[in-house]
């Protein structure tokens, strides 16, 4: 029951901040993204800015600049570096103080990695075919539908399942956060002794977070409701959130019931760390889950969470490997060899 519980209230979270970010990416359209071109510093600087933002959407970004040679190899990897793909919203929901830690110190890198990959790789991959960038613009629905922002009497009147759906849910959710249904059960025989899930001021915070969100669904357009925020991120992320979220947390606590795992990892830490480092090669979201949750439960060491996180980038590699094969091999070798002088150098000054 406590991983049902834990894995309802970390799938929920992160639906709500994709919301956020959603409305954030769609609010802010039209940028003239072309003045970035004679502006290298400013490529990597706001590469890695994008790529620091929760999710993978500020990745798809880069990589469309990247494609249309809008910005540099370096600025690419610098977003590589920065993004830590649908496990940033993990990680903000079980451990905000030590994912702020994390975030600052892969944005560090990105910038600084971007800086030497412009200055030293001379021969950087470049797309085949690039095309002149286009903002993307919406292809189908009234003029007045295209925005965020609708009639909260024209929802009301036709509302359609999908909104009263994520109404309810949205509603169930808040009043589980609420009344402390989804905290955590301090009496699980010591498992999860610091799980930030028993602070009920967070969790408060987390509920106010998830009215702002219901007031999305309630005033949204009827396009953003049903393009950004159920086909997007409902049908593509909830059920694969919650089937990782579950599978890990289970695994975990098998694993931290069953074995003394804190030890084994001590003992046999360059092997953990390769493995972080070749998982997180895989371009997607999901398997990399592992080392946050063993991370929040103090069995691994931050140097691996921090390898792992460098080396993967969530969903954001697949368009690059889809047009430069030779740019995404490129980005992560390179992203390999940091990771390793990371963990070399932070295990020296024992994290």
């Amino acid at each position: 029951m406590e991983i049902v519980k834990q894995s309802i209230l970390i799938t929920g979270l992160v639906m709500v901040m994709m919301v956020f970010i959603e409305y954030i990416n769609v609010s802010s359209q039209g940028a003239t993204f072309e003045k970035l071109q004679n502006k290298p510093f400013l490529q990597i600087v706001l590469s890695a800015l994008l790529g620091a933002l929760p999710g993978c959407s500020g990745g798809f970004v880069v990589v469309s600049l990247f494609t249309h040679n809008l910005i540099s190899f370096g600025a690419l990897v610098a977003m590589m570096v920065a993004t830590a793909g649908d496990e940033a919203f993990l990680m903000m929901a079980i451990m905000p103080k030590e994912s702020v830690v994390l975030f600052a110190i892969l944005l560090v890198l990105a910038v600084v990695s971007g800086l030497l990959v412009n200055k030293f790789v001379r021969h950087a991959p470049r797309p085949c075919c690039p095309e002149p960038f286009n903002i993307h613009t919406h292809e189908h629905g009234d003029h007045e539908d295209l925005g965020v922002w609708g009639s909260f009497k024209s929802n009301f009147k036709k509302p359609g399942y999908k909104r009263v759906l994520l109404l309810l849910g949205l509603i169930v959710f808040i009043i589980s956060i609420s009344t402390g249904f989804l905290g955590h059960d301090h009496h699980d025989h010591g498992q999860v002794h610091h799980s930030i899930f028993s602070e009920k001021w967070l969790n408060l915070i987390f509920a106010a977070l998830s009215v702002v969100t219901l007031f999305f669904i309630l005033f949204s357009t009827r396009h953003f409701l049903e393009e950004h925020i159920w086909n997007h991120i409902i049908k593509h992320h909830f059920l694969k959130i919650l089937l990782w979220t579950s599978g890990t947390l289970l695994v975990i606590h098998f694993l931290l019931g069953s074995l003394d795992i804190t030890m084994w990892i001590k003992e046999q830490y360059w092997i953990v760390l390769l493995l972080a480092i070749l998982i997180g090669i895989i371009p997607t979201s999901g398997p990399h889950l592992v080392f946050v949750t063993l991370f929040a439960n103090g069995a691994l060491p931050f140097s691996i969470l921090l390898a792992n996180s460098i080396v993967q980038e969530g969903h954001a590699g697949l368009p690059l490997l889809a047009e430069t094969k030779k740019g995404f091999v490129l980005a992560k070798a390179l992203k390999i060899v940091l990771a390793l002088l990371v963990a070399f150098a932070s295990r020296l000054i024992g994290f």
